[in-house]
């Protein structure tokens, strides 16, 4: 990790409750961590000027959507995001997917789900139940739109809007 990663994951609360959607007594207590690690991750971004997601979720908390966008070349590339909260969260990170890049990169799955099994799953593992979704967001997704987005780009998978 690199000292500006180190340094906007230092700012991101650590989770304490080890809760899933089906455990009824306890999930809610992780789900407001969740939105509070969230909140101070996005409060982080705006102040940096590094702003790059909306998340939000259905009233349970347990399907998340919304929008996450890339700047390359001063366009900006805007993209849906969206995830389920596995039944075995946090032991099981949830899969994050770009639902309209499905089948444009060889680091995805079917439905969009972008692939994280090499650097950020092992993290995640031994982070349980460290990490959350802006923890998903930073170490996984911040780091597959920079690396495979100018790709996408550059090889005319991804066109700009205008």
């Amino acid at each position: 990790m690199d000292d500006v990663t180190k340094k906007s994951l230092s700012s991101i609360p650590l989770l304490t409750t080890k809760a899933g959607p089906r455990d009824k007594e306890l999930w809610p207590q992780r789900l407001k961590e969740e939105y509070q690690a969230l909140i101070k991750y996005v409060q982080q971004n705006k102040e940096n000027d590094n702003d790059w997601f909306r998340l939000e979720s259905n009233k349970d908390g347990t399907k998340w959507f919304g929008k996450c966008w890339y700047i390359h070349e001063l366009l900006s590339y805007e993209f849906e995001i969206e995830f389920d909260i596995p039944v075995t969260y946090p032991t099981t990170s949830p899969e994050l997917a770009l639902p309209e890049l499905d089948g444009k990169t060889s680091k995805m799955y079917r439905g969009g789900k972008i692939c994280l099994s090499d650097h950020f799953k092992p993290l995640w593992g031994k982070n349980v139940p460290k990490f959350g979704i802006a923890h998903a967001m930073a170490l996984g997704l911040g780091p597959w739109l920079a690396v495979e987005i100018p790709d996408l780009i550059s090889r005319g998978q991804v066109v700009h809007k205008n």
